[in-house]
């Protein structure tokens, strides 16, 4: 499913547009057995801890920001390469293991996440040619597995393509991107080690199914997009001699086509603006190699340009045709009708539409709607099998919807119950296609679906011990500060009493356009399974109703997203749900900030704080990596009024001297070159000097892993150990597990 879903600034749909697929997870249920999971004498008392935190060194450093002097005392944290970090790194996770090692069902929980996680995992099929390509988990690898089977042979299990597995010794190493050229011959595939966001481009050809000495380094934000006998891709210039490659800032960069069988150094340079440091570039390729599309982003504004070249066509294949004047609006080719390219944009339209565009006349006033802006936000679009495949969100939840390839609708798709489908990807010639389903409690289950007859049958659902008939969802709309009404979706065992007492985990993102739709989760299944309460509020910021919704919780709007996560846990309180002793709030990546941004302005809001490789300094966040790209979300400091607005909320410079703050367990990882960790190592530092409270302020470390993408199943049943065992020992809560 090609969509506008940007992870902190790097926009999938430009990564969707070239091919990208990923694994998904899923299952099916059987009738569980009950059991506590800890003795009455191992019950937590949720007295606080008297911990020894490390006392590191702080610097005489101040920088002024438009007269406004502002001290940063750990600015040397910022260099995690440097003896003293680390060794101020392994002195904080030696404070934290103390702490979580005594907890006494801490091994119980990581025994029982282990087998609820014990399951096999499917990704999306893929059909190419006379071969369905699909990832498989068989439970506890690292990583899951690419195989390889026959069209029509379903029954069982087809060969290992790729064991992703085998490409590092502790598994770390992940398969980040699958690319197969349009001849079936060939397939490109990226990996990415201990979670950096750095990728290496491989080759397979697929006759032979041996590997192609092809190797090309130092990619980033980039697809594969085949045209004959090679590819466009796009990357930056090798980090020089002595810089930080998971630190240093990503400037510059370029389109390169490869040729198979050439070394990296006679790649093609296609593209590269030398006036413009900032921004990505990315080309996709139509399915038929008619047209060759640029996108151009600048790296200060929400959208990109487009640039077309007609392949076909001499007289246009060098030259480019600009679709859009302005990096205002997303423009995405989804493909092309007549010699006419099918455009999903928010362009005039904040829930999006597909328009067709000639790029003979890409003036705005010939663009034609093929798929009109609606009442429900498009979150996404398909060209498969002489059709359209829409994909809805209607207050948070898929609707799904068939069109022909003039717009025509067709037929609904008939899902199984409120939650989120995906997938749906094919080529034109496509009879049947894929997808995934899934819900809070409903593994994520694959289907296929038959373009023609407009049914779904199941084609693998995996089995687990989840029995969905014991819980319930709900969704509720509460009133922020402002009035605004936010829809939040509630999840509990069936029969819960609102006697305030329930342990809550309130989860959020609000931003970057991003959608949070109903999807399962083994390891929140722990949570429900013990009696807890999942809430998840689709915040300000978020994608789930349009652009005017994203912007609601944009710079400088920003407070707005806040706000509304604060009124999600008063409701939560009000209503009976939980109470702030038994309340705990988690974000990631944005959603961290998001966390520390609130623990800052209410620290008295819940009982426990997750914040998760949060982006902690804003006023420094755009000199790292590619952080200059989340600029038209947040603003930056360079800028005198944005500076003043990221200075009212920034998690770091909000930490207060003598301030009580909830048990916060702040989680990083030493790899992460997206939100690099300085900005939890300089956070927690700062945390751990200023709370005049007594409860902990830790911050776990992974090592050999990244901002989230690629980890381990390992690494992660461990971090959810941890989590849940801090939440529970700090809640004074008694969990139980329903699985025996």
């Amino acid at each position: 499913m090609k969509t506008t879903r940007p992870i902190l600034g790097v926009t999938l749909a430009l990564l969707a547009a070239c091919g990208t697929t990923k694994p998904l997870n899923q299952a099916t249920a059987t009738a569980p057995k009950t059991e506590p999971l800890v003795t009455e004498s191992e019950k937590p008392s949720a007295k606080p801890a008297s911990l020894n935190y490390p006392k590191p060194r702080k610097v005489n450093h101040t920088d002024d920001y438009h007269g406004t002097p502002v001290t940063d005392p750990y600015r040397w944290l910022e260099d995690p390469d440097s003896p003293e970090t680390k060794e101020w790194v392994t002195a904080e996770n030696n404070v934290t293991n103390a702490y979580l090692s005594q907890i006494p069902y801490r091994d119980r929980i990581r025994e029982r996440l282990t087998k609820m996680w014990n399951y096999e995992r499917y990704g999306i099929p893929q059909e190419e040619g006379d071969y369905l390509y699909y990832q498989k988990n068989d439970g506890l690898q690292n990583q899951a597995v690419l195989y390889v089977q026959r069209r029509g042979q379903d029954g069982g299990e087809g060969d290992v393509l790729l064991d992703p597995n085998k490409f590092s010794a502790d598994g770390t190493t992940a398969l980040s991107g699958t690319y197969f050229s349009n001849d079936h011959r060939y397939l490109a595939y990226t990996t990415s080690g201990g979670g950096s966001d750095w990728q290496t481009i491989h080759l397979l050809d697929l006759k032979t199914r041996q590997p192609l000495k092809d190797e090309l380094n130092w990619v980033k934000v980039s697809g594969v997009a085949w045209v004959k006998d090679g590819f466009y891709y796009s990357g930056y210039d090798a980090p020089k001699a002595g810089e930080n490659k998971l630190a240093g800032k990503n400037e510059y960069h370029k389109v390169y086509f490869h040729k198979i069988g050439t070394p990296q150094s006679a790649d093609k340079l296609v593209y590269e603006n030398k006036q413009m440091a900032l921004g990505f570039r990315i080309a996709s390729v139509t399915e038929d190699e008619r047209f060759l599309t640029l996108y151009l982003t600048d790296g200060k504004s929400d959208g990109n340009k487009l640039a077309v070249r007609d392949l076909t066509d001499p007289k246009q294949a060098a030259k480019w045709t600009m679709v859009g004047s302005t990096y205002e609006s997303d423009l995405n080719v989804v493909g092309n009708v007549g010699g006419k390219l099918l455009v999903y944009t928010n362009h005039k339209a904040p829930r999006y539409r597909v328009v067709a565009v000639d790029p003979k006349q890409p003036a705005e006033a010939s663009w034609r709607d093929v798929l009109p802006e609606t009442e429900n936000k498009l979150e996404g679009i398909d060209q498969v099998g002489g059709k359209l495949v829409a994909s809805y969100l209607k207050d948070a939840s898929s609707l799904i919807r068939v069109f022909d390839e003039q717009g025509k609708a067709l037929h609904d798709v008939a899902l199984p119950t409120l939650g989120t489908a995906s997938g749906f990807g094919g080529r034109r010639d496509s009879k049947v296609v894929y997808y995934a389903f899934t819900s809070f409690t409903y593994p994520t289950t694959i289907y296929r679906y038959d373009l023609a007859t407009n049914q779904s049958t199941v084609f693998r659902a995996p089995k687990t011990e989840v029995n969905p008939d014991q819980y319930v969802t709900t969704q509720v709309f509460y009133q922020s500060k402002d009035g605004t009404k936010v829809p939040m979706f509630i999840t509990h065992k069936k029969g819960l009493k609102l006697n305030g007492q329930n342990p809550t985990y309130l989860y959020a993102y609000g931003g970057f356009n991003v959608s949070l739709t109903p999807g399962f989760s083994v390891a929140r299944m722990l949570w429900l399974e013990n009696g807890g309460i999942l809430a998840i509020p689709n915040l300000r910021g978020g994608g789930e109703y349009g652009e005017a919704w994203h912007k609601a919780g944009m710079t400088p709007n920003k407070q707005n997203v806040f706000d509304d996560f604060i009124a999600a846990a008063e409701y939560l309180k009000i209503q009976g749900y939980t109470s702030t002793e038994k309340l705990a709030m988690a974000g990631g990546s944005n959603g961290g900030l998001l966390v520390g941004a609130v623990m800052t302005q209410k620290p008295d809001l819940v009982r426990v704080a997750f914040p998760a490789v949060g982006v902690m300094d804003m006023l420094r966040y755009q000199k790292f990596t590619i952080g200059w790209n989340w600029a038209p979300e947040y603003g930056t400091s360079d800028d005198y009024a944005q500076f003043q607005n990221l200075y009212k909320f920034s998690p770091l410079h909000t930490l207060k001297t003598g301030t009580a703050y909830p048990a916060t367990l702040i989680t990083t990882a030493d790899h992460d070159d997206r939100v690099v960790p300085a900005h939890s190592f300089k956070f927690a530092a700062t945390l751990q000097e200023k709370n005049a409270g007594p409860w902990p302020q830790l911050i776990r470390i992974d090592v050999n892993a990244g901002h989230g993408a690629g980890k381990s199943t390992k690494l992660l049943i461990d971090e959810w150990a941890d989590v849940w065992s801090f939440a529970y020992q700090n809640m004074g809560v008694n969990p139980y597990a329903l699985v025996k």
